[in-house]
């Protein structure tokens, strides 16, 4: 469903039963923008005030939440969150279950895998702190079940192994590896820009 006075799409969009784009969480919210060529699958809710480019796509159940801006040719898998006040840049794939929270920028050409967490605030409930999501930089890939502390940095290239745990910044072209996550060359197999 589409709300027409909280959300604008391209052409050639397919919108299951059961979305919603342009969920109305205040009421001097800017409508949601979607490019051309979007499929937005039953179950996702996106809110008002996104900007999506073309070619976006999402499995089932995903959430896109407010002052998200998100490029070209996005996948947002199935039970994905991203949490609002997000930067998503173009040709990104994330997989089913992850968690990306406020305050975080991914660039472009970037992989993340399935149940992959994003954290953003460094004493959950025990101190007032400002929240920083992590910063990942274009041509990187993260493994399933990784998790990165808030406001590191995953330099450009950079391969974060599957179950690291990432509690520093990675360096580019970088493997992170373990947990806590160490820093080892990156195999030859893994240089070069990731190809999404």
């Amino acid at each position: 469903m589409t709300d027409d006075t909280h959300a604008t799409t391209g052409t050639d969009c397919r919108l299951d039963a059961g979305a919603t784009v342009g969920y109305e969480h205040t009421p001097d919210a800017r409508p949601a923008r979607i490019g051309d060529r979007a499929t937005i699958r039953a179950g996702t809710i996106v809110y008002a005030d996104v900007e999506i480019g073309d070619d976006f796509t999402t499995g089932h159940n995903a959430l896109v939440r407010e002052n998200t801006a998100i490029g070209d040719d996005v996948l947002v898998g199935t039970d994905v969150t991203i949490d609002g006040t997000t930067t998503v840049g173009s040709h990104v794939s994330l997989q089913t279950g992850v968690y990306v929270p406020t305050h975080t920028d991914i660039g472009s050409q970037v992989f993340i895998g399935p149940r992959a967490v994003l954290t953003n605030d460094p004493y959950p409930v025990r101190r007032e702190h400002e929240l920083v999501g992590p910063a990942i930089e274009d041509h990187v890939s993260i493994g399933a079940n990784a998790t990165l502390l808030p406001g590191v940095t995953v330099g450009r290239g950079s391969f974060v192994a599957a179950g690291a745990v990432v509690a520093e910044d990675v360096p580019p072209e970088t493997l992170a590896v373990g947990v806590p996550a160490r820093h080892e060359p990156l195999p030859d197999e893994l240089t070069g820009e990731n190809a999404i």
